[in-house]
């Protein structure tokens, strides 16, 4: 039984019971993300529930049953909330499985599952519409990408941009938000990866969509195809992102007619997800106490050579990550 934040073990072992009309015969702990959220599944006689423990931040269960009730009215596979104490911000949730695409794809061909994935998004998005969720505006992409600066380059690499690398800086990231906010905008999980997947007989069970946004058309299609924890080669990406850009069409939706710029504005929306990233998972380690995100930061450096390779109206980026790695070490 798990101990929650301001509650005893008695007490939310007493509101499930009541909620669930059954004793809950064990609870096992489910390894949960980067955000103080805890999850148990609950296991009674013929059936699991899954408990989310939001006690912490319980406004942040609002927002999740919106999008859950979304995600669900298009026929894509969100947990349905089952109970919802909120002011405690617990939540019992349907159980979609345990076995995650992370854990499918590092043992399976991935073909399959990342074409479900991505005509799973595709499905999703073709039912956005303005003035629903958060707006992902230039306010809320440039304070994202404020966090490289502030948290990878200041605290981690331990270094402060001079002020020609700031104008550099300050010139990308302009440039970064402003292509973000050109594409067409359309409901965006804000996380979807591997990790936040299930392996379902139906299709993918989706989660960890609290934080879903109205923004740009490519960024989920980004997350997914440049994952935090797995990664494939540079052809077999393309070939899922021209998967998904063919997909969009049928659907409707406005993405670029040419796959060329289709692809050019992946890049572009993942080199601002990657930088991001990066700030995130300093600001994991060194404020947080949470190392082990830091260490797939090669994993996105990588992928930001990789897109700098292939556009050239990326190099200032390219110049200013080697000026400041040099002579640095990133561990």
């Amino acid at each position: 039984m798990p101990a929650t934040a301001g509650a005893s073990d008695t007490e939310i072992d007493q509101w499930v019971r009541c909620e669930a009309g059954a004793d809950v015969l064990h609870w096992q702990p489910i390894p949960g993300d980067a955000s103080p959220r805890r999850y148990h599944r609950l296991v009674f006689d013929g059936c699991t529930r899954v408990l989310m423990d939001a006690s912490a931040e319980p406004a942040s269960c609002a927002p999740f049953a919106q999008v859950a009730a979304l995600l669900r009215e298009v026929g894509v596979h969100a947990p349905e909330v089952l109970a919802w104490e909120q002011t405690r911000g617990w939540m019992l949730l349907e159980d979609l499985g345990e076995r995650s695409y992370l854990e499918a794809l590092r043992r399976e061909p991935p073909d399959a599952l990342i074409e479900a994935a991505l005509t799973t998004l595709v499905r999703w998005q073709a039912s956005s519409r303005p003035g629903v969720l958060p707006a992902y505006d230039r306010a809320r992409l440039a304070a994202e990408l404020a966090l490289f600066p502030d948290w990878y380059v200041a605290r981690h690499l331990g270094r402060a941009l001079t002020p020609a690398q700031r104008q550099t800086w300050d010139a990308l990231a302009d440039a970064l938000v402003t292509a973000a906010l050109a594409q067409t905008q359309v409901f965006v999980h804000r996380d979807f990866m591997a990790r936040n997947l299930l392996v379902g007989a139906a299709g993918p069970g989706v989660i960890d969509f609290q934080d879903a946004v109205y923004g740009p058309v490519t960024y989920d299609v980004a997350s997914l195809l440049r994952d935090a924890f797995i990664s494939w080669p540079d052809d077999q990406t393309e070939a899922w992102g021209l998967f998904y850009w063919e997909a969009a069409r049928r659907a409707g939706i406005a993405v670029p007619a040419r796959p060329e710029d289709f692809l050019r504005d992946l890049d572009w929306m993942g080199t601002q997800r990657h930088l991001k990233v990066l700030g995130i998972f300093a600001r994991l380690k060194h404020r947080d106490g949470k190392p082990r995100y830091l260490e797939e930061a090669p994993r996105f450096l990588g992928y930001l050579d990789a897109a700098i390779r292939r556009r050239g109206d990326l190099a200032p980026l390219g110049a200013l990550l080697a000026e400041l790695h040099a002579d640095v070490s990133t561990a």
